[in-house]
């Protein structure tokens, strides 16, 4: 489990970097992107290599409908994280879909994953990004709402979702539990 939270706090430092330590980022200029790139690949590797090699374990056992309510809840999370805030009608009012999205897939797969290293993994990662969404209030307290865009960009983007869906359970079901 070390190396899962090793992972953890890289991908924090990684994504926080910049509003954490402008003084430090800021210099590095555009070469910075690239390293802080490679800290976040670096992070996913460790925290999949970490989670893999963790004993697993239940602390208990949820019912089985809520896979249904984890799938729904990720459905949501992914088109929450595609461009429809931007484009579209639905999520046009939302300052943080991405960093929200990203909270709901964390607590729907807590919601099915009961053992310590998906706890750590998933709750880690939900509690990132609600520290992001304050970070970035507080150095941007100023936020211009997009305009609006059509309920068809919406439902052009639902349908891409539910398509990413699927290929994102297919593999998902490749290199390990199947989510359908």
């Amino acid at each position: 489990m070390a190396l899962l939270a090793l992972g953890i706090f890289l991908w924090w430092a990684a994504h926080l970097f910049k509003r954490v330590a402008p003084g430090v980022r800021g210099p590095m200029g555009d070469s910075g992107k690239g390293k802080v790139a490679l800290a976040i690949a670096a992070s996913l590797v460790l925290m999949t290599v970490g989670y893999r090699s963790s004993e697993s374990f239940d602390l208990w056992l949820a019912p089985e409908f809520f896979r249904h309510i984890n799938n729904l809840a990720v459905l949501i999370a992914i088109f929450m994280m595609s461009p429809a805030p931007k484009k579209g009608v639905l999520l046009n009012g939302m300052r943080h879909p991405m960093l929200v999205g990203f909270i709901l897939w964390a607590a729907a797969h807590l919601l099915v994953n009961s053992d310590p290293a998906s706890i750590l993994l998933f709750g880690g990662l939900g509690a990132w990004a609600i520290v992001e969404i304050i970070v970035i209030n507080r150095a941007e307290p100023e936020w211009t709402r997009p305009e609006k865009g059509s309920i068809a960009k919406d439902g052009m983007f639902f349908v891409a979702s539910i398509v990413l869906m699927g290929v994102i359970g297919m593999i998902h079901g490749l290199v390990g539990p199947s989510p359908f």
